[in-house]
């Protein structure tokens, strides 16, 4: 299997070079890039699998990069920031992050949640699950692309793993915590709260009436549920 493709976007040069250096030493493909202007252009030619984002950059923010590049394709983002207060991990997952790491953080740590969110691409690609449609919903895996009545929903790479993960096993009710171990497939240390994020960011996106959820439904005291029982619209 090819080497995954994975791109540091930060202005800090210590860090930017150690974080390459690091990833290069674990047999991943990694460019590196000072500014988002810079990131952009190497996102388009190199076409990463994983992005390293660190939020403060000099011509933009990670945000909005981050953002960015989720519109261009499904690609992996692991935020990186000073930032400690919840409500800012919380707008880095809702701009399409798939993990959020703080500075000072360990070398260690940082290749345990690469590896992590590969995983997710790895395991997609290996099991040729099968494509999965209630009512007028098509969620197809292969192309890790989400229907509603042939319409094409933009989901980030986070939203469509966390999608499939609860349709295909329709009427099992999933704790927050199973969840963040069978999609992040890592411990988030009592951060469930990002799973409530990302399922309303996909209700936003499926659902008929954001405020009646009919596909995703909240079991109370204990997490969520697919609902098979889907009626075409």
């Amino acid at each position: 299997m090819a080497s995954a493709k994975i791109l540091v976007v930060d202005d800090d040069p210590a860090i930017r070079n150690l974080i390459a250096r690091y990833l290069s030493q674990q047999d991943y493909e990694v460019e590196s890039a000072k500014d988002g202007h810079t990131a952009l252009e190497l996102f388009d030619q190199f076409s990463p699998d994983l992005v390293v984002l660190d939020v403060n950059l000099p011509d933009t923010t990670g945000f909005i990069l981050c953002q960015e590049m989720q519109s261009r394709t499904s690609v992996f983002i692991l935020m990186l920031t000073s930032l400690t207060g919840e409500a800012d991990k919380i707008k880095g997952f809702d701009k399409g992050a798939d993990d959020y790491i703080t500075k000072p953080f360990g070398l260690a740590e940082l290749g345990a949640r690469v590896r992590a969110i590969l995983k997710r691409q790895r395991s997609v690609a290996d099991s040729e699950p099968r494509s999965l449609v209630y009512g007028d919903l098509l969620i197809d895996p292969a192309r890790r692309e989400v229907y509603i009545q042939d319409k094409l929903i933009p989901l980030s790479a986070l939203e469509f793993d966390l999608l499939y993960c609860l349709a295909s096993k329709p009427g099992r009710a999933w704790r927050r915590s199973e969840l963040l171990q069978e999609v992040w497939d890592y411990d988030y240390e009592g951060e469930q709260r990002v799973v409530d994020v990302h399922i309303g960011q996909i209700r936003k996106k499926i659902e008929p009436d954001v405020n009646k959820p009919v596909l995703i439904k909240t079991i109370r005291g204990v997490g969520y549920m697919f609902d098979r029982r889907v009626k075409e619209r």
